[in-house]
């Protein structure tokens, strides 16, 4: 069956934890109708599973194992893994769609070398998408990350040809699939950064940290980003880094996208 709906949008998580402090009401009213019109156009497709393509935040992988792409198979997920009353989402937790995402693994693997987890914790990456589109957390969802914060990044020709398989691979299944791309669409509006290069932050590798060890400092840096942005203490950009796709380390690490 061929992709019932393919569709973007942002997971700037200023669009539901920082909703409130919007001087411009009516703008805000207005995303949130195109939002909920995009939410229908799912439903209207009639599509069983839906794919989030995204890039987490070093929720759950780190540089001591950073996959280019990885495919989540867990019958269920959770999330948020940040504060609820940072992001404003309630921990929920979602359906998955394990033999669906081990086929489409399976076909992906075929061209494209690929990770998979049979656990996952989504971060806003995913959760602000799914609070949106699918508010009722009550459709299956295969989470796919791409890395685009620890370099060495995967170069975009790789990405294109990850970017084929997957649409292949959901061409080929039977259930009706939904794919939505989730990013840098919209992350720094109005800053110096505007319309010039991502800067890419190189991240030292450290001996494996605890789970808890990184959830402390996602938490840190989310609370406190002037204190933990990383982009402006002393490492130095590596020249012969590609640049990240949607979005990398540095000015996002200050969570400036809205």
């Amino acid at each position: 069956m061929p992709l019932v709906y393919a569709g973007v949008i942002s997971h700037g998580p200023g669009m539901t934890g920082r909703a409130h402090l919007v001087e411009n009401i009516e703008a805000r009213d207005q995303l949130y109708a195109a939002l909920a019109a995009q939410s229908q156009a799912i439903k209207d497709s009639g599509a069983e599973v839906m794919v989030v393509v995204a890039a987490e935040h070093f929720a759950n992988f780190f540089m001591d194992n950073m996959p280019a792409y990885c495919i989540g198979l867990g019958e269920r997920h959770q999330g948020p893994i940040e504060d609820p009353e940072w992001l404003r989402i309630p921990k929920v937790e979602i359906p998955g769609a394990p033999d669906l995402a081990k086929r489409l693994t399976t076909d992906i693997m075929q061209t494209v070398d690929v990770a998979y987890a049979e656990e996952w914790k989504f971060d806003h990456g995913i959760m602000v998408p799914l609070h949106f589109l699918t508010p009722e957390y009550d459709l299956p969802i295969i989470p796919v990350n791409i890395n685009c914060q620890g370099p060495p990044l995967t170069p975009l020709s790789r990405a294109w040809a990850f970017g084929e398989a997957l649409g292949k691979a959901c061409a080929a299944a039977d259930e009706a699939i939904a794919v939505i791309g989730t990013g840098g669409i919209s992350h720094w509006p109005a800053t110096p950064d505007s319309g010039g290069p991502c800067r890419v932050t190189q991240v030292r590798h450290r001996p494996t940290p605890s789970s808890s060890r990184r959830l402390s400092r996602t938490r840190g840096l989310l609370r406190d980003p002037e204190r933990h942005d990383v982009s402006r203490q002393s490492h130095s950009r590596r020249k012969d880094l590609p640049t990240p796709i949607g979005h990398a380390i540095g000015p996002h690490s200050g969570h400036a996208d809205v």
